[in-house]
């Protein structure tokens, strides 16, 4: 049975890096040791080693140890045999190209759908969804496909922000960028804020954090508050 934990970011305005998460992952982790942990992402440009240590420095109080993928010589094999798996935030169209130059998506896919617990933060839960299309991030570099793992049906905007109706601003907004995928692809798209998350046991999507969502489909956008069971 599916078990996911995919937050829209790593950290909430105030806190530190997983804090506000921890007792989630906690209890999605339950009875598990280590964990394997995908950096690919690269926030900011750091390196696998400083954002493995990053994670084991927030997760050390829940006694679990992290081992990064880029240690191991066969990372298909790390999979495989992994416990639990986080996949950090950072830039999706690196994380997505790493993960078809390695070719682990068939695998990791495998093993989510089998039960491993997972967890994903921005860039780790854009790819939980059918296309990496509606992230924000900027292409630094161009993957092989933009088709992602498909665990949830349907797409992630990150970091959802709605319009300010009251701004200045006249670029577009997060809302028209959608609609403009949705004249060309037919996908529903979540709109998630900073500080939710979205919870997955089997079939069962809920939505929690305390925020309301936005789902876009055909155009339309529906307000989801949040503990709603998304059955898309």
């Amino acid at each position: 049975m599916k078990n996911l934990v995919l937050a829209s970011s790593g950290s909430v305005h105030g806190s530190g890096y997983l804090e506000y998460l921890l007792p989630t992952v906690d209890k999605l982790y339950k009875d598990v040791e280590e964990i394997l942990f995908i950096p690919y992402a690269q926030p900011s440009g750091i390196s696998y080693d400083d954002y493995t240590d990053a994670v084991q420095e927030a997760v050390s109080t829940l006694g679990i140890e992290v081992k990064g993928i880029h240690e191991f010589k066969d990372a298909k094999t790390a999979i495989k045999n992994a416990k639990g798996i986080f996949v950090g935030g950072g830039n999706t169209f690196l994380l997505v190209s790493k993960l078809y130059e390695f070719d682990l998506w068939d695998l990791l896919k495998e093993v989510i759908v089998q039960g491993t617990p997972y967890l994903g933060t921005s860039a780790g839960s854009n790819i939980t969804g059918l296309t990496m299309h509606t992230t924000n991030d900027m292409p630094i570099v161009l993957p092989p496909s933009f088709n992602t793992l498909g665990i949830v049906p349907f797409n992630f905007n990150a970091h959802f922000i709605p319009a300010d109706t009251n701004s200045t601003h006249r670029g577009e907004t997060r809302e028209t960028r959608i609609k403009e995928f949705q004249s060309i692809v037919s996908i529903p798209v979540l709109g998630i804020k900073e500080g939710s998350w979205l919870r997955v046991k089997g079939d069962d999507i809920f939505l929690r954090g305390g925020k309301e969502a936005y789902w876009f489909e055909n155009k339309e956008i529906k307000i989801i508050d949040t503990n709603t069971n998304i059955k898309a």
